[in-house]
């Protein structure tokens, strides 16, 4: 403690002599003073007190190409900043419009409380889209609310760039397709994913036992179509997967998908088959809620299996984890829930020795989202990036270094809430019809008694 002498004592008169000299410059200079002041806080952020944010408003663009047809959707607050989410790819936009009644007057930032009040309106495949967008607008909310990037508010992050892994449609002759693929790993990806199916075997005889005008193909799971591939198509399959490994090298990680509405024989078939050229995994080679056929797969044959792009929420993710079916999960951030019920996921399948890889299809504000929760949970392997043929998806948003994807990786953004806004000009150039966030009240009363019990 300094202690001052007395002679150092400020007297009673200077203190008055000081206050009055004062008064007088306040006088002559108020108003200029006043002018200052305004000045200065032109720029001030305003959006200072989060426990007062409400919502008022929720709308929707729709994107008709990007690379699918993606439903944007826009959460506003009676502080002026607004977040932004997605449904996912192919669903519809009103599956989030109906949930305006529902959010209306909610402080965004209370983003669990919101989501256990409308995640009884989702549902598997894309009827999870629209939950799981609104609740990515609520985490960009509260981050730009509290001035904090997304994945900080999950508890920080593991990584400072995310892995994406590089999906290819496709090709029917096997050099053409490896060079698709080399291509990929020129851009830098070093995680790569295949199209390999029966519909590479389309009018080649003797390749896959069918019954004679099989009816409603598309909406037949797989063990009911009586499709089955025979030797020489599983040998075919396996050469287009061998002319691939010839031409990248056995180094990347490769990985297979899309192979066709098949019976379970032919998938252990052709998993044996595809052993000696070291899958990274095999996806989706029946539907996600045959948990004891989908261990007979990956018990029966030397290859890594993964399954989960239309699961909703983290129920039947742990059926799946608990037994052990597969050896990888692959939630749809857009479907199962958002980003907290995705990193809820990750967390769970972690605990159990289980990795996770993300599949996402969609525009850059969902891909942001998915960068988020890929930084924030540490089981995770790599991201799908749907889109590398698509001129324009960086410009879709701003806020981020272009290009996104930079050598097969996402930076992870450090900005507030998920790190982009829109680019309003390029948006309105790939909308499907011309509305861009049109006013939506039709949809800001509840019709119906939510409740689940009585």
């Amino acid at each position: 403690m300094v202690f001052l002498k007395r002679s150092d004592q400020p007297s009673r008169r200077m203190f008055l002599k000081a206050a009055g000299a004062a008064g007088i410059l306040t006088g002559m200079s108020r108003y200029a003073l006043e002018e200052e002041i305004e000045y200065a806080g032109q720029n001030v952020n305003r959006h200072s007190r989060p426990s007062e944010l409400k919502i008022t408003d929720l709308r929707v663009a729709v994107l008709r190409d990007a690379p699918m047809r993606c439903p944007l959707l826009r959460i506003d607050t009676n502080q002026g900043i607004s977040g932004l989410g997605e449904v996912r790819d192919g669903a519809s936009e009103r599956y989030a419009l109906f949930l305006k009644s529902r959010i209306l007057g909610e402080n965004p930032c209370n983003v669990e409380k919101i989501f256990k009040k409308i995640k009884q309106f989702g549902f598997h495949g894309r009827q999870g889209g629209g939950v799981s967008g609104v609740e990515m607008a609520l985490w960009d909310l509260a981050g730009k609310a509290y001035g904090v990037p997304v994945y900080q508010l999950l508890g920080g992050k593991y990584r400072d760039r995310i892995r994406m892994y590089c999906d290819t449609p496709g090709r029917r002759d096997p050099k053409e397709f490896a060079a698709e693929m080399k291509k990929r790993v020129a851009l830098g990806y070093t995680y790569l994913k295949m199209d390999l199916g029966i519909n590479l075997l389309r009018d080649i005889p003797n390749t896959v036992t069918q019954p004679r005008d099989l009816e409603n193909y598309n909406n037949t799971k797989h063990p009911f179509t009586g499709i089955e591939i025979t030797p020489k198509g599983i040998q075919i399959l396996a050469e287009f997967v061998q002319a691939i490994r010839e031409e990248v090298g056995y180094e990347l990680p490769l990985a297979a998908d899309h192979f066709g509405h098949i019976g379970v024989n032919s998938c252990i078939k052709l998993g044996k088959a595809l052993e000696p050229y070291q899958m990274a995994w095999l996806e989706d080679m029946i539907p996600w809620e045959y948990t004891d056929l989908w261990k007979t797969i990956t018990d029966s044959i030397d290859v890594p299996t993964l399954t989960g792009e239309d699961i909703y929420l983290k129920e039947e993710f742990i059926k799946l984890i608990d037994a052990h079916a597969v050896d990888m999960i692959h939630p749809d951030l857009a479907t199962a829930g958002g980003i907290l019920e995705t990193k809820k996921i990750g967390d769970y399948a972690e605990e159990k020795g289980v990795a996770m890889a993300m599949h996402f299809a969609g525009s850059p504000v969902s891909g942001m989202a998915n960068v988020h929760c890929a930084a924030a949970t540490q089981n995770f392997i790599a991201l799908e990036n749907h889109s590398v043929d698509v001129p324009w998806w960086d410009d879709l948003v701003e806020g981020v270094p272009k290009p996104i994807v930079q050598q097969g990786y996402i930076p992870v953004p450090e900005t507030p809430g998920l790190g982009v806004e829109l680019n309003d000009e390029v948006v309105k150039q790939h909308l499907r019809g011309s509305d861009y966030f049109a006013p939506t009240p039709e949809w800001d009363r509840i019709r119906s008694h939510d409740r689940l019990w009585s």
